[in-house]
């Protein structure tokens, strides 16, 4: 999915990345020396029942379910006064309501119990970055990738690249998408965001290279990645490959608002 168009946190490829962090996926934890691996033996009773709801806030949450997620994240911290994972989880709640208050305070609680968490640190900046306030969600990407032991770089590139899209910023959101791809080439998001960025640059070659790249995983392919490589294929003047990837685009994704758009001839929308 094409991050550059898209406002809300609901975008799915995203939002698996925000509940990769606040369950304790990569980078999500200090970013210091690594810890133990713990294990439901080193958890107390307390801990233990804080953090079924905990995952039970975060499956509601993936389901779009947002007071039910809620709920959930009152009772871990009813039973964990001090969990900070439940804060930072309440904070992306709260932000997909639109309680944009209520979201920066609990941000800012999980990070008081927990200054390091790079998971944390990350939904921050991109909560900033979705509401406009470019520099506050740049100069919190720029601390997150400044700490040596930080270990979701190339997570955090991509959402980097995509703010300075959003922003009109096409040489800085070249850079971040760039360096995301070095650190993870096989990322979807990452090629076509990454691609556009080449579209609205007019680097249409080397655009190409990289949404070729995404299409030929089966897999990756979307309506969007095939009508990304529709128009810049047409910017370059091969109509032969601006045919195949228009007869894909009608056969795989006929409903989609890209195939309306290509019946239209609205290829610059």
């Amino acid at each position: 999915m094409s991050l550059l168009r898209r406002t809300t946190c609901a975008a799915p490829v995203l939002l698996l990345a925000l509940l990769a962090a606040c369950a304790g996926g990569p980078g999500s934890g200090p970013a210091d020396a690594p810890a133990a691996v713990q294990t439901a033996s080193d958890l107390t009773d307390q801990e233990r029942r804080a953090r079924v709801r905990l995952e039970l806030a975060g499956a509601y949450f993936g389901r779009g379910q947002l007071d039910t997620a809620l709920d959930e994240t009152k009772l871990a911290l009813q039973v964990k006064p001090d969990l900070a994972e439940a804060f930072s989880l309440r904070a992306l709640i709260y932000a997909a309501m639109g309680e944009d208050r209520l979201a920066e305070d609990s941000f800012a609680r999980a990070l008081q119990l927990n200054p390091r968490d790079g998971g944390t640190q990350h939904n921050q900046a991109w909560f900033y970055c979705q509401r406009g306030q470019y520099g506050q969600a740049q100069a919190r990407f720029e601390a997150l990738l400044a700490q040596p032991q930080y270990r979701d770089q190339a997570r955090t590139q991509l959402a980097r690249g995509v703010c300075w899209g959003r922003e009109g910023r096409f040489a800085e959101a070249e850079a971040a998408l760039m360096r995301a791809y070095e650190l993870d080439p096989a990322n979807p998001s990452t090629g076509l965001n990454l691609a556009e960025v080449l579209y609205r640059r007019q680097a249409w070659e080397r655009a190409s290279f990289y949404i070729g790249r995404v299409n030929d995983v089966p897999d990756a392919v979307n309506a969007q990645t095939l009508w990304l490589a529709l128009r810049i294929e047409r910017k370059l003047g091969r109509d032969a490959a601006v045919r195949v990837l228009g007869e894909r685009l009608r056969q795989r994704f006929a409903q989609s608002p890209e195939a309306a758009l290509l019946e239209r001839g609205r290829f610059d929308d």
